[in-house]
């Protein structure tokens, strides 16, 4: 089969010829660039480095590497608004373009928010009064349209298109983490105010980078919004149901108007109470299946699930990727394939984005073991 071939039926929930491979069609599921360093040393390529997501400091993925780790997937994503640009802050800070300040502590692997525009007492009014950058904005969509023609002219990949997240990433930076929990508690109100605004302004950013994109061009939509911690979701399943759910199926419904692609949903944590609303707004594959986290069986969530949802990860990033030998990696393989993969609806990839801690070994290892024991039918 061809990749993309092999990523369609996975998705239809049928079984290809071996389970697709992914690393790197997402900014949620590639690697961070200290540990893309170290794949590319090992794997003896040089390729120049690349951020595709600035403060996570996550790679976007050389074409050398996703071929020789025979990766089904390629990723296509939006830019940043030329106006506002990035306005840099101290010697190891920056301003976004929506106005939040974040810093690289000395040592540090990532970009922490130090300071919310819209952090501290609020109203309605000033929520109304925020200034989100124009969706029009070109610097958005440059670029989309040649990256979609090449990626089908010179290759037989499967292309994710990525979109920003619905509203929770982006109302808990304008507002800050602490205000956004308290606003759940004692003002719904103006929370919902915020999440409106906050969907509004992503969905007019995903409409724009899918037309240019080409609609039915792609294969596969990336959004999501972090919905889970360890223990489960960040808020009850009434509330999600109350404040959240109504949002997230507006945002589905405004860009499945303008394509048929499949809806590839991030979110971390523990989400198994909310998995039944998400296949009700439309989500076809969940990712990153966290599960070392609490009700994320792999086994469960096939057998109650299986049937609507694709699997889009699994491969535990907390203690096999960084911790274990490239044998506990290929056994922990082995037992999310045979998990998840029966009948299809299953992408091998790892827990959310590969971190600098990761041996190279067990990278290659995980892919290896892919090839090992994802191939159809799946010996148990």
């Amino acid at each position: 089969m061809s990749h993309r071939e092999r990523v369609i039926r996975a998705l239809k929930h049928q079984e290809p010829d071996r389970v697709p491979f992914d690393l790197g069609s997402s900014r949620n599921s590639s690697i961070h660039v200290a540990g893309y360093q170290r794949l590319k040393s090992h794997l003896g390529i040089k390729a120049p480095d690349a951020l595709l997501h600035k403060f996570m400091q996550i790679a976007l993925v050389d074409e050398a590497v996703l071929q020789k780790l025979d990766i089904d997937f390629r990723c296509v994503a939006p830019g940043h608004p030329d106006v506002p640009q990035d306005k840099p802050v101290g010697e190891d800070g920056y301003q976004d373009e929506y106005g939040v300040t974040r810093r690289k502590p000395h040592g540090s692997l990532y970009y922490d928010m130090v300071k919310s525009p819209l952090s501290g007492p609020l109203t309605v009014k000033d929520v109304i009064a925020y200034r989100f950058p124009d969706a029009k904005d070109p610097g958005y969509v440059r670029g989309i349209r040649e990256k979609v023609d090449y990626y089908r002219q010179n290759t037989d990949c499967a292309i994710v298109l990525s979109t920003p997240s619905v509203f929770v990433h982006l109302s808990q930076f304008l507002r800050g983490f602490e205000d956004w929990f308290i606003d759940l508690a004692a003002d719904q109100k103006l929370a919902g105010v915020l999440f409106d605004a906050c969907t509004e302004h992503t969905a007019a950013v995903a409409v724009e980078v899918i037309k240019a994109a080409g609609g039915d061009r792609i294969d596969i939509l990336a959004t999501g919004d972090d919905l889970g911690t360890q223990s489960g979701p960040i808020i009850s399943p009434e509330l999600y149901r109350k404040l959240f759910k109504p949002r997230h199926k507006k945002f589905m419904d405004i860009i499945k108007k303008h394509t048929s692609a499949f809806i590839h949903f991030h979110s971390c944590g523990s989400i198994y109470k909310l998995l039944g609303d998400l296949i009700d707004i439309g989500v076809n594959a969940i990712h990153p299946v966290q599960v070392a986290a609490k009700d994320m069986d792999s086994a469960k969530l096939k057998k109650e699930f299986g049937k609507h949802l694709t699997f889009w990860g699994g491969i535990d990033t907390q203690k096999v990727m960084p911790k274990g030998t490239p044998q506990d990696v290929k056994e922990e393989v082995r037992r999310r394939i045979q998990d998840f993969a029966p009948g299809g609806g299953y992408v091998l990839a790892a827990v959310h984005n590969i971190q600098a801690d990761v041996p190279p070994e067990n990278i290659l290892a995980m892919f290896q073991a892919g090839k090992e024991y994802g191939t159809y039918p799946i010996q148990r």
